[in-house]
This record gives structure tokens, C-alpha cells and sequence, in this order.
């Protein structure tokens, strides 16, 4: 387990991006899904980059304040993971308040989690980004330890 926070569980070092090449929404969930894959835990990149893109037909998973985070269940992941991405830029991601988009929390998991964790995962990550100290602390990580080090301080003793 990574650090000491539960919700660090589901990061890793090979989960974190800590400059987005892409600059399209299209080629940015194909550049997180090659993030995922590299790392292992996803049997089918097609397969998940599909699922992230119908979910993103459905409602922008850009929530706004500069922030997305691009998520669902799929078969073609093996267990819960969440890729950590900047786009220095920032980029159009059709994000609700119209802003670009440069903090980027992919959220994939299997369509069922033992513990049930997905949607509290994805509740905190979204309820954490609302804090703009948070999000400006995020933007200047640029190693996974620091990320690490700024996700166990905002998340503090829960």
C-alpha cells in the first residue's frame, strides 16, 4: 500500500503523468488509458478507451475549477485504479463552467469492487478538488512523491 491515506492505495508511481502530451479530449483519455495499460491491470485499451469515451457522450466528466475526472467500470480493468495527469496548459475538455481542463484523475475499475469502493473514491476526489488551496498545491506536483506528500496533507487523518 502507498502511503498512509486508503484513498493512496489506488495510486502509484506508474499512475502518474506529470505532463499530459495530448491536447485534444480524445487523444487525452487515449494518453491516460496508455498510462493505466503501461502500468499493468487492463486487459483491453480499446476496450477501456471506448467505455471513457461513451461515458463522455453521456455529460463532460470535466466538473470545472480546471478539473476532470474521467471514470467508469469496465472488464477490461482487473482492479481498481486511479492515473494521476497534468496538462501544464491546460485543455479544452468541454468542462461544465467552459474553463480548460489541467488536473486529470482517471478513475477505472472492474464493474464490481468487493468493497464497494468506486463511487466513495470517486466522491472524495471530486470533494477534494473543490478546495482551490488543494487544486493549486496539485498543479505545481511534479513527481509522484510530492503528489504523494500533497494528497496525504489535503486528505489529512480521515
Amino acid at each position: 500500500m502507498n502511503g498512509n491515506h486508503p484513498v493512496l492505495q489506488y495510486f502509484s508511481p506508474d499512475l502518474f503523468c506529470a505532463s499530459i502530451q495530448a491536447t485534444a479530449k480524445r487523444d487525452v483519455l487515449r494518453e491516460l488509458v496508455a498510462v493505466a495499460s503501461a502500468a499493468g491491470g487492463v486487459r483491453g485499451p480499446e476496450l477501456l478507451l471506448e467505455m471513457l469515451e461513451r461515458r463522455e457522450s453521456l455529460g463532460s466528466t470535466g466538473i470545472g475549477k480546471g478539473v476532470a475526472i474521467p471514470h467508469g467500470r469496465s472488464l477490461a480493468v482487473i482492479r481498481m485504479r486511479v492515473v494521476f495527469a497534468i496538462a501544464r496548459k491546460g485543455l479544452d475538455f468541454d468542462a461544465v463552467d467552459g474553463k480548460p481542463v489541467k488536473l486529470f484523475f482517471l478513475i477505472v475499475a472492474p464493474p464490481q469492487d468487493k468493497k464497494n469502493e468506486y463511487l466513495p473514491l470517486l466522491g472524495r476526489i471530486a470533494e477534494l478538488v473543490q478546495e482551490k488551496k488543494a487544486r493549486d498545491r496539485l498543479l505545481k506536483v511534479e513527481t509522484y512523491e510530492q503528489l504523494q506528500a500533497v494528497m496525504e496533507d489535503v486528505l489529512g487523518g480521515e
